[in-house]
């Protein structure tokens, strides 16, 4: 193919030849299966296997506060919640229990319950059977049969109970006068 030969037009006609001649490649192997390209590999065993126990997660559930009851119970019927980000003004009548958490300018004029959750503000008055404040009351409160002011809990005006009890920390001002 490479033969030395003088510098003329005979030379370079025998490498044009040569290289307009196709050049065949070496014969394809066969598949050793059907579509696979490389043999096949025996499957590794191993012997060894990690011995994993069962445990149990522990999982410690805090109890469920005041205001943190789940909704649909079955004596949830005239039950108002007021959520964190809402404001109410106006009045509310026919509401057994009432629980804020967001803030409420209102008059209640006959409840049962009343729930004023640690974010919850209640500015008004309020005519019931037992308070249960956490957060803030302004205005005129009467709990006929208990009035239970946690260590949040701030409460200001005019203000009468048949039993208190506070939480230290709680903070009473105002006109206070027992009803029984």
């Amino acid at each position: 193919m490479f033969e030395k030969e003088n510098k003329n037009n005979t030379s370079k006609s025998n490498i044009k030849n040569e290289s307009s001649e196709k050049i065949s490649a070496p014969p394809l192997k066969p598949f050793s299966r059907k579509g696979k390209h490389s043999p096949a590999k025996p499957p590794i065993a191993t012997s060894f296997q990690p011995e994993t126990s069962r445990r149990i997660p522990d999982f410690t559930v805090p109890p469920i506060s005041r205001i943190e009851r789940p909704l649909g119970r079955g004596d949830d019927h005239r039950r108002l919640v007021v959520g964190r980000d809402i404001r109410l003004k106006g009045e509310i009548t026919s509401c057994e229990t009432l629980i804020i958490e967001g803030h409420v300018e209102i008059t209640l004029p006959e409840a049962i319950n009343i729930e004023i959750a640690s974010t919850g503000c209640f500015k008004g008055t309020a005519e019931i059977s037992k308070a249960d404040i956490s957060g803030e009351f302004e205005g005129t409160l009467t709990a006929h049969d208990q009035l239970i002011i946690r260590s949040t809990g701030r409460v200001s005006g005019k203000i009468r109970y048949g039993k208190i009890v506070i939480e230290g920390g709680g903070q009473v001002s105002g006109d206070m006068k027992s009803i029984k």
